[in-house]
């Protein structure tokens, strides 16, 4: 009687540990899939290049910028109309994640009119520039940026601002970091990339797996400029704790602007009036 009994359970088993090693091998595939193409799970570029820049805003112009490992991106440089009182300072604008510069055109056109110059970075991989976007190659990237303000547009590294969105607050708080300008405007920043993947894949161990890893919280801590963090309390891609997380971590003053109701994406965020009051309001402060 036990050897029939154990002869019946047997496949039993077998069948539960078959399950089992299935769902470990699915896993593993899963994780390995996640490793080998989580940039592809990150940076959504628009490769298309945009038309010139005089034919999208009037008196713009295009503008080539060289990374110390020798790419040469394209951007746009956007000035104040004639007819503007120019305030002789310069924002490099560092985009997100997602488009090219052709989708910041508002935002730039907002800044001119408010007497400021505005740089419109693509990253290498983003608008018909050449390479493949990583942590290390966006920081190579806004490092020329500030080179061609600082050298061929004859800005002073004192009258420079950076502004980053979403990803790209990431980017210009390291590059704070390293280069203080005279302010810093981070529109939706996350603590750091693991923490805002988590909140999209929970089911990954999104922190071990992780290549690029833009440590904003840990930067800003370094980061003694005047910093103005804009965030939208309806956000459902980087989550408004983050933004203010980061605000908290600033070791220089830092000013929060909340935009009410308002989601990653919209207008409100990319170029609304309560954005660019605050950039002015800062323009102002440190001028």
């Amino acid at each position: 009687m036990s050897r029939q009994a154990d002869n019946e359970t047997m496949p039993k088993v077998s069948a539960f540990v078959r399950g089992v090693l299935a769902i470990f091998v699915l896993w593993a595939l899963l994780i390995a899939a996640a490793w080998l193409l989580q940039r592809r799970l990150i940076y959504f570029p628009d490769r298309s290049p945009p038309p010139a820049a005089a034919r999208v805003i009037p008196g713009a112009r295009d503008v080539t910028l060289r990374t110390a490992d020798g790419l040469c991106l394209t951007a746009w440089l956007v000035e104040p109309p004639p007819g503007t009182a120019d305030r002789h300072l310069a924002v490099l604008v560092a985009p997100g994640n997602a488009g090219n510069r052709l989708t910041r055109a508002p935002l730039a056109t907002a800044l001119a009119g408010r007497g400021l110059t505005a740089l419109l970075v693509d990253y290498r991989g983003y608008g018909g520039n050449p390479g493949r976007p990583s942590e290390e190659g966006l920081a190579r990237d806004v490092e020329a940026a500030r080179m061609f303000l600082v050298g061929e547009a004859g800005i002073p590294a004192e009258r420079l601002l950076y502004f980053g969105e979403s990803l790209g607050a990431a980017v210009v708080t390291a590059l704070a970091a390293k280069h203080p300008p005279a302010g810093l405007i981070l529109r939706s920043p996350f603590t750091d990339l693991p923490a805002a993947g988590r909140e999209h894949y929970p089911f990954l161990p999104v922190r071990l797996l992780a290549r690029d890893r833009f440590p904003v919280t840990e930067v800003i801590a370094r980061v003694e400029t005047p910093t103005l963090v804009v965030y939208g309390t309806a956000d459902s891609i980087v989550p408004p704790e983050q933004s203010l997380a980061v605000a908290g971590k600033a070791a220089g003053p830092a000013q929060v602007v909340p935009v009410q109701g308002a989601d990653h994406n919209d207008a409100s965020l990319l170029h609304g009036a309560q954005l660019i009051d605050a950039i002015g309001e800062l323009a102002a402060r440190v001028a």
